[in-house]
């Protein structure tokens, strides 16, 4: 008997070592049972950004949650390929070997962008699409004229900064960010953890590249229905929730049906600052 149970145990640790080979780019949490939903968290986030929404979704055995953390994010190895299309590749593959039929993707920020690449290069793969305040194109938020050749030369300014930050400079600049995007400072303390235990360069990277990407025409080939959670109090001082709103209406302009609602009472993580509403908006859009 002992014998039969250390041989399952085994068998069990090299198929998970196995799984975690075909998909270096990202780390893979399971829980609970029933229809899949994939998570996938922001920036430098890890996947317990989402426990608060795992509990919510897959404690009663209607949905089995499959949370990523991404490489190089809150202390997962760093791959030497870029992040975002390793990532998008990867999870659609992760998809067809688990034999999901249409999963739910819910992405938050950068995980929301990867989220909307997944779902316009794999249309058949997706089957609920859920945006956490991210846009199509970010850098063309406050441009909306810009072209490639511009948001490429914007993100190469990005990217030259942050690299020529000291430490002590990145990770204030990191915290002063943190500051702008998180409303209590006991969530805004959890993020600098994971921040920190990040790879500098994949930040960087992720960053650079998402900001030199332009998908407000591909989303048009997103088949998903799909709902968008934004925000706006954190530009409030500047900016009324009208012209927020317009942002992202015009943004997702391409994608049919895509259902917006801006939050009122939370910042950039939706999660932490207002989890009853991002909760209820999901729960209408999923039902």
């Amino acid at each position: 008997m002992l014998t039969k149970i250390i041989a399952t145990l085994a068998a069990a640790f090299a198929l998970g070592h196995a799984a975690a080979a075909e998909h270096p780019a990202f780390k893979v949490d399971v829980t609970g049972k029933g229809a899949p939903i994939i998570l996938i968290p922001g920036l430098g986030s890890g996947g317990d950004v989402w426990d608060g929404t795992v509990a919510h979704y897959c404690a009663d055995g209607k949905y089995q949650c499959h949370v990523l953390t991404l490489a190089g994010f809150a202390g997962q190895p760093a791959i030497a390929e870029p992040l975002l299309p390793a990532v998008e590749q990867q999870l659609s593959a992760y998809i067809k070997a688990n034999k999901f039929d249409r999963p739910v993707v819910i992405g938050h920020s950068l995980g929301g962008f990867l989220g909307m690449q997944l779902a316009a290069n794999h249309p058949e793969q997706v089957g609920k699409l859920v945006i956490v305040d991210t846009l199509p194109a970010v850098a063309a938020a406050q441009m909306p004229s810009a072209t490639p050749a511009q948001l490429k030369e914007m993100a190469a300014g990005m990217r030259a900064n942050m690299e020529g930050q000291d430490p002590a400079t990145f990770k204030a600049a990191q915290l002063r960010m943190m500051r702008t995007m998180i409303t209590r400072q006991e969530d805004i303390d959890k993020a600098i953890v994971r921040g920190g235990l990040s790879d500098r360069r994949t930040v960087i990277d992720a960053m650079a590249d998402m900001t030199a990407t332009d998908l407000r025409q591909e989303v048009g080939r997103i088949k998903a229905p799909t709902l968008v959670l934004g925000t706006w109090i954190a530009y409030k001082d500047y900016a009324p929730k009208a012209a927020i709103t317009a942002v992202y209406t015009t943004q997702y302009a391409q994608l049919k049906g895509a259902k917006i609602e801006i939050a009122d009472n939370a910042r950039h993580f939706i999660m932490y600052d207002d989890p009853a509403w991002m909760y209820d908006r999901i729960d209408n859009f999923l039902n």
